[in-house]
């Protein structure tokens, strides 16, 4: 098939096109917002996690390289505060490799079931070998090998080696003993710098409410309302 021929659509299939969700919600005032876009986002993500959403503190991060051209995956949010948010990675995956030389980037939380988005942009930084390792120790046994098992985003020549790779490493670090942590593992913070708020609403005129840093050095932030 060449690159610019169309699809042949099968009777069966169904057609995103014809696809839409009608969203009915209360919507969101600018009234209703926290003074900071951390506490606001604290409120709805609490609202995430109590609402039957699966894995609430999925992010999507998009990174890009120097060049400019980006790349996107889903990762889990496992720490935020009044600084940023937090996810840990490998360092020599391609959004390692591309956060490290380009440290800006967008996080995007898909709340789909409750008709809401929080996007996130700003720069990303390493976090400390302490806050790493603290939670490093914190994660289940299996899933420390795996960050020693798994060179990420790297070819492997197969499942197989992939496989035996962790099982040498469960055969040196059983279960009950010390893993160390890697030293090409660990943490970044995302720095927002505008936090974008969007609720679903009827007829595609949803509401989005951003906030973006004052840039006077103050804590402060703008809210503004964007046109759907």
């Amino acid at each position: 098939m060449g690159q610019d021929e169309p699809v042949q659509k099968d009777r069966q299939e169904l057609d995103p096109a014809a696809m839409r969700k009608h969203y009915v919600s209360e919507g969101l005032a600018e009234t209703e917002l926290a003074a900071s876009p951390m506490d606001q986002f604290d409120h709805w993500f609490r609202e995430a996690a109590t609402g039957g959403l699966y894995e609430p503190n999925a992010m999507v991060v998009s990174s890009a390289d120097p060049e400019g051209r980006p790349s996107s995956r889903t990762v889990l949010l496992k720490g935020y505060d009044g600084r940023g948010f937090v996810f840990f990675t490998n360092y020599g995956s391609r959004k390692g490799i591309e956060l490290d030389a380009n440290p800006a980037v967008c996080l995007i939380f898909p709340w789909l079931t409750l008709a809401r988005q929080v996007i996130v942009t700003g720069t990303a930084q390493r976090t400390g070998r302490d806050e790493t390792a603290a939670y490093f120790r914190s994660r289940p046994h299996g899933s420390q090998l795996g960050a020693w098992a798994s060179a990420q985003s790297t070819v492997v020549p197969s499942r197989e080696a992939l496989d035996r790779s962790y099982a040498e490493l469960a055969a040196r670090y059983p279960e009950g003993t010390q893993v160390p942590v890697p030293p090409h593992w660990g943490g970044y913070r995302v720095f927002p710098e505008a936090v974008e708020f969007w609720q679903g609403r009827e007829n595609r005129l949803h509401d989005r409410l951003r906030y973006t840093r004052l840039t006077d050095g103050g804590e402060g932030w703008r809210i503004d309302r964007l046109s759907p």
